[in-house]
C-alpha cells in the first residue's frame, strides 16, 4: 500500500511544490562519480512520498534504468521475506547467475525453493550478489515504499544491501512515515524528510484541481490541510459544488486523521459491489500481485471491475509490473472495515486456495477464514509458527501460535499452543506481560491438565523476572520435566527448551543440589543430549572442574555460530566462562544492531549486549562496557527483564569500583543483593561479593576485601557450582596476604592450582600462576610472575596484567631490585591510567615514589629529608588510610607505622595527621619550582 499522492500532479505531469526535492534525489543518486547510492524519504502520511517515488522511477525508466519495486503491507508484516519476494519477482529467472549455495538460499527465502531456512547473512549476500550481477548489464533502481510495514527479514536484507552499493550501478530509494516505527536499520544512510507544501504550492494545487473554488474556501481548505497534498485534495473532493463556491456553506472541519478516514470509507462505499469485492481481496492479499488477485477473483474481469476504483483515484495499476497499489493505506483499511465478516472470510478462503505454494501465507489466510475450531488449520498455523521462529521471528511465531490455539478443537491442544506461545514470548520475544496473559489462557483452556513443559518453562522465566523465587520455579520445572510424557526423547523441542531454562535457574540458585536433576535428565536423553545443551551444562555449571571437557565441542560450535538469534546467544553463554567471547563478538554485535532496529527478539538483544559487556570489561574497553550496560538496563526496564538487569549492574559496579567510584559501586551492589536475596538467587548475589571485594582492594581496605571475597566460600576451597568464584581468586589471595593470613592465601592458591581452571582459558591460567607467585617465598616467585605475564598477548587483559605487574614491582622493590621494580611499576601505572583506575594509579604511584631514584634508604631531595619508606607511609596516611591498613599494604606492623609517623611529623613541620596532605602537596610544588 502507498500514499495517495498522485493527484498532486497536474495534467502536465509536474509535481507541484516538489522541484527541489526531485533535484535533491537526482543529485544524490546520480551526482556522484562513485556509483551506487541510497536515500531514505520520510514524511507524514499523504505528504507525497509515493508520488516522488513514482516520478523518480518513471524518469529512471526513460533513461534506460531497470526499476525493481516493493511495498510494505500490514497483512504480511509478519511473514518472513514477503517483501523480498515482491522485489525479486522479475529476477526469478536470473537466480542461476549465482553459485548453488547463494542461489538455493535465495530461492528458499523467497518461497520458490525448499530446504532448511538459510541464515540471514547468506540470504543478504545472495541478494546483493544477484543485484550487482544484473546491474553489470543494466543499471538498477530499487524503489521501496512503506518501509515500516515490510517484514523484519526483508528489512534486514535491504539494510544490508543499501549500505553496500558503492562501486555498483545500483541506486536504492525508499520511503517511510516519520511517525512509524521501522525494523529497517537506517544508520549510515542519508535521509531526506519531505516538508508540507508552502502556501503558494498549496494554492496552486487547489487551483489546478478545483479552479471553480472561491479564494476564501481555498484558504480554509489550505489552513485545515497544513500543506498535506492528500488532505488538500480529499477535503476539497468532499465538498459539494455549492460549498466550493460559497464559504458560508462550508462545514466545520474535523481533525485531519478522522476526516480522512471518514472520506475514505465514504468513497469506498460508493463503488460498485464487484469493485469492492476485488479491492477487499487486494487489501487482504497485501502485495498487490495482480496474478494472485485475478486467481482469487476467479470468473471476473478484474481490470474492468477495478476501473471505477482506478478512475476514482483510489488505486493505481501498473501494467509493466502487474501490480495494484492503494494510493493511501487508509483506503485499504476502509475497504476491510466496510466489508462484512462473511465477505472477509470469503476473500481469505479465495486467497488461501491460490497460495498453495506459500504455506505460511496460506495458513494465515485459512486461519482468518475459519469460523470455528479446525485442527487442520490450527496444525498449519503451528507449522508456520515454527518456520517463523527458525527465521528469528519470535513475535510472528507467537501470533501464529495464538491463532492456532484459538482454532484448536481439543482443550489440551489449545493449552499446549498457548503455553508454547507464552514460552517463546518470555524466552525470546521480550513480551513478558503478553506471555503472562497467554500462560493464564493456557491454564484456563485445560484446567485439568498438568503443567506442560512449555508452561512450566514460561512460568519459571516469569517468576525469576518478577517477584517469584528460584526454589519454586526450580521445583515446578523439575516436576514437569520428570513427569512429562516425552520419553526422554532428545528431539523433543519442549524438553530441550525446558532443560535450557533449568540451566538458568540452577546457575541463579548457586546451589549444587539444584544441578542434580539437570545432569540426571541429560544422562537419560536418548540418543544423547544435543551438543549445544551438553556444552552449556559443562561450561556454565561448574566450569572450573568440568568446562575443559567441553572445549573441543565448544570450538566446533563457535566455528558455525550462524544467524539464529537463540543459537548465537546460547553459544555466547557457553563461551563466557571459557573466555571465548571474542569468537562470538561479531555475531553479538549484529544482534545488538538488529535489536536496536527492532528486528531481533528483545531477550536475545539483551543477551548479546551482556556478552559484549563482559568481553569489553575483560579486554579493558571499560567505557564501551558501561555504555552497553546502560543500554541494557534501559531495555530491561522497558521489557521487565529484571534478571538481566542484575548482570548489567554487575558490569557497571566492577568498572565503578576499579575506578574508585565507591559510592556508585556500592549502590549497584546493594541493588543486586536486594534483588537476589528474597528470591534465593545466591548465584546472582555472589556477583555483588566480587564487586565489593574489588572495590575494597582498590581503596586499601584489605580486611573488608577479604571478608567479601571469602563470602563466596572459605579460603582453600574453590566453591563448586559458583563459576564467579574463578574471578575472585586473585582478590582473595591478595586480601589474605595483605591482612596477615599467608596460610589461607597459600591454601587458596593451591586449590585453584589443583582445579582445571588453568585449562579453561589463558587469562585464568595467568591468574592461577599469579596466585602461586604471591604465595611463594624467595626468588622462585619471580619465575612464576614471569610465567604468568607470558600468558598474556600484548594489550590483552590490561587490568589483570597491570595488577600482576604491580605485585611483581612491589616484590622486586622490597628485594632492592630497584631498576626492575620501576620498569614493572611504570608499565602498571600506564595501564591503570589508561583505564581510569584511580585507586590503582595511586597504589602504583606510591610504590614508584617509595622506590625513589636510588637506594630506598636515601633521603629524597626536596622531601624534607624523608626516606623513601617514610615518604610512602606519609602518602598513604594522607589518603585517609589507618595505621592498620597501611601496615597491611606494606607488610609491616601497625606499631612500626605509628613510629614512622611520629618521626615524619617534625620533618614536615606539622604535628597532626590532618596536616599531612597539605604538607606533601607543598613539597611537590617546591620540587616543581
Amino acid at each position: 500500500m502507498s500514499d495517495l499522492d498522485h493527484p498532486a500532479a497536474p495534467a502536465a505531469g509536474r509535481l507541484i511544490g516538489r522541484d527541489r526535492d526531485l533535484e535533491f534525489i537526482r543529485s544524490h543518486l546520480n551526482g556522484s562519480a562513485v556509483h551506487g547510492a541510497s536515500l531514505l524519504l520520510s514524511g507524514e502520511a499523504g505528504i507525497g512520498k509515493t508520488a516522488l517515488l513514482d516520478a523518480v522511477a518513471a524518469e529512471a525508466r526513460q533513461l534506460g534504468t531497470r526499476v525493481l519495486r516493493a511495498s510494505g503491507v500490514q497483512f504480511e508484516a509478519d511473514i518472513g521475506y514477503a517483501g523480498l519476494n515482491q522485489l525479486l519477482v522479475p529476477l526469478f529467472d536470473s537466480f542461476d547467475l549465482l553459485d548453488s549455495a547463494h542461489r538455493d538460499a535465495l530461492r528458499v527465502a523467497v518461497g520458490i525453493g525448499s530446504g532448511p531456512p538459510p541464515n540471514r547473512l547468506l540470504t543478504s549476500t545472495a541478494a546483493l550478489m544477484l543485484l550487482r550481477r544484473i546491474a553489470d548489464d543494466t543499471p538498477l533502481l530499487i524503489v521501496v515504499d512503506d518501509l515500516p510495514w515490510l517484514d523484519r527479514a526483508t528489512t534486514s536484507v535491504l539494510g544490508f544491501v543499501a549500505r553496500r552499493l558503492i562501486g555498483s550501478c545500483i541506486s536504492f530509494l525508499a520511503a517511510s512515515r516519520v511517525t512509524s516505527d521501522s525494523f529497517f536499520e537506517s544508520s549510515g544512510l542519508t535521509e531526506h524528510r519531505l516538508q508540507p507544501l508552502d502556501e503558494a504550492s498549496s494554492a496552486e494545487l487547489l487551483h489546478r484541481t478545483h479552479p471553480e473554488m472561491s479564494l476564501a474556501v481555498r484558504r480554509r481548505v489550505a489552513a485545515a490541510a497544513h500543506g498535506n497534498p492528500l488532505a488538500l485534495l480529499e477535503l476539497s473532493a468532499a465538498l459539494e459544488a455549492e460549498q466550493r463556491t460559497a464559504p458560508t456553506a462550508v462545514p466545520s472541519v474535523l481533525p485531519l486523521s478522522e476526516r480522512l478516514q471518514t472520506l475514505f470509507a465514504a468513497r469506498v462505499a460508493d463503488l460498485p459491489e464487484p469493485s469492492r469485492e476485488l479491492l477487499l481481496i487486494a487489501a487482504l492479499e497485501g502485495t498487490g500481485d495482480l496474478a494472485v488477485i485475478e486467481a482469487a477473483g476467479t470468473g471476473r474481469a478484474v481490470i474492468d471491475d477495478l476501473e471505477p476504483a482506478e478512475r476514482d483515484r483510489l488505486i493505481t495499476i501498473s501494467a509493466p509490473s502487474r501490480r495494484l497499489s492503494f494510493r493511501h493505506p487508509l483506503i485499504g483499511a476502509a475497504v476491510v472495515a466496510q466489508a462484512t465478516a462473511a465477505d472477509r472470510r470469503r476473500a481469505h478462503r479465495a486467497l488461501a486456495a491460490v497460495l498453495t505454494d506459500q504455506p505460511e501465507r496460506r495458513a494465515c489466510h485459512l486461519g482468518e477464514a475459519a469460523t470455528g475450531p479446525d485442527e487442520t488449520v490450527a496444525g498449519l498455523l503451528e507449522q508456520a509458527a515454527l518456520l517463523r521462529l527458525a527465521r528469528g521471528d519470535a513475535l510472528g511465531a507467537v501470533a501464529a501460535l495464538t491463532r492456532a490455539a484459538g482454532l484448536s478443537p481439543a482443550p489440551a491442544d489449545e493449552s499446549r499452543r498457548l503455553a508454547q506461545a507464552a514460552y517463546i514470548g518470555a524466552d525470546s520475544g521480550g513480551e513478558l506481560a503478553d506471555a503472562s496473559r497467554l500462560l493464564a489462557g493456557a491454564r484456563r483452556a485445560d484446567p485439568s491438565a498438568g503443567e506442560s513443559l512449555y508452561a512450566a518453562a514460561a512460568f519459571a522465566l516469569l517468576l525469576i523476572n518478577k517477584e517469584g523465587d528460584i526454589d519454586t520455579a526450580h521445583r515446578l520445572l523439575v516436576g514437569a520435566i520428570e513427569t512429562g510424557g516425552h520419553g526422554w526423547d532428545a528431539s523433543d523441542g519442549a524438553l530441550v527448551e525446558a532443560l535450557f531454562t533449568l540451566i538458568t535457574l540452577c546457575w541463579s540458585s548457586g546451589d549444587p543440589q539444584k544441578w542434580r536433576p539437570l545432569f540426571r535428565a541429560l544422562d537419560r536423553l536418548t540418543p544423547g543430549p544435543p551438543d549445544l545443551l551438553w556444552v552449556c551444562a559443562q561450561t556454565v555449571a561448574d566450569p572450573a572442574r568440568t568446562g575443559h571437557r567441553a572445549l573441543e565441542a565448544l570450538d566446533a560450535l563457535l566455528a558455525d555460530v550462524g544467524e539464529n538469534a537463540t543459537r548465537v546467544t546460547r553459544i555466547g553463554t557457553c563461551a563466557t566462562y571459557p573466555e571465548r567471547l571474542a569468537d562470538v563478538r561479531e555475531a553479538c554485535q549484529r544482534l545488538v544492531e538488529q535489536g536496536r532496529a527492532g528486528t531481533a527478539p528483545a531477550r536475545r538483544h539483551l543477551a548479546a549486549l551482556l556478552h559484549l559487556c563482559t568481553d569489553h570489561y575483560r579486554t579493558g574497553r571499560w567505557d564501551e562496557a558501561v555504555h552497553l550496560a546502560s543500554e541494557g538496563l534501559v531495555l530491561c526496564e522497558q521489557h521487565g527483564y529484571r534478571f538481566f538487569a542484575r548482570k548489567f549492574q554487575y558490569v557497571q559496579a566492577l568498572v565503578a569500583g576499579a575506578r574508585g567510584d565507591t559510592e556508585t559501586s556500592t549502590a549497584l551492589s546493594e541493588e543486586v543483593v536486594g534483588w537476589a536475596v528474597p528470591r534465593g538467587a545466591h548465584g546472582v548475589q555472589v556477583l555483588a561479593f566480587h564487586t565489593r571485594a574489588l572495590t575494597a582492594l582498590g581503596a586499601g581496605d584489605f580486611e573488608a576485601a577479604y571478608r567479601h571475597a571469602t563470602a563466596l566460600g572459605p579460603p582453600g576451597t574453590l566453591p563448586p557450582y559458583l563459576p564467579q568464584a574463578m574471578a575472585v581468586t586473585l582478590d582473595l589471595v591478595e586480601a589474605a596476604i595483605r591482612t596477615g593470613r599467608p596460610a589461607e592465601a597459600a591454601a587458596h592458591a593451591a586449590a585453584v592450582r589443583e582445579s582445571a581452571m588453568a585449562d579453561l582459558a589463558p587469562r585464568l591460567a595467568m591468574l592461577v600462576l599469579a596466585c602461586e607467585a604471591l604465595t611463594t617465598p624467595g626468588d622462585h616467585a619471580f619465575d612464576l610472575f614471569d610465567q604468568a605475564l607470558r600468558r598474556a598477548e600484548p594489550g590483552a587483559w590490561p587490568f589483570d596484567v597491570a595488577r600482576i605487574r604491580l605485585f611483581l614491582g612491589e616484590r622486586l622493590r622490597r628485594r632492592r631490585f630497584t631498576k626492575e621494580a620501576r620498569e614493572q611499576l611504570a608499565q602498571a601505572l600506564r595501564a591503570f591510567e589508561k583505564l581510569g583506575a584511580a585507586p590503582w594509579v595511586a597504589r602504583a604511584t606510591a610504590e614508584l615514589r617509595a622506590g625513589g631514584p636510588g637506594a630506598s634508604a636515601t633521603a629524597q631531595p626536596g622531601k624534607g629529608a624523608l626516606t623513601a619508606q617514610e615518604w610512602e607511609i606519609a602518602t598513604l596516611a594522607a589518603t585517609g588510610l589507618t595505621n592498620k591498613q597501611i601496615a597491611e599494604r606494606l607488610f609491616l606492623s601497625h606499631r612500626t607505622i605509628g613510629t614512622h609517623l611520629y618521626q615524619i611529623y617534625p620533618k614536615l613541620g606539622i604535628n597532626s595527621r590532618a596536616a599531612l596532605r597539605d604538607a606533601l602537596a607543598g613539597l611537590d610544588l617546591d620540587d616543581a619550582d
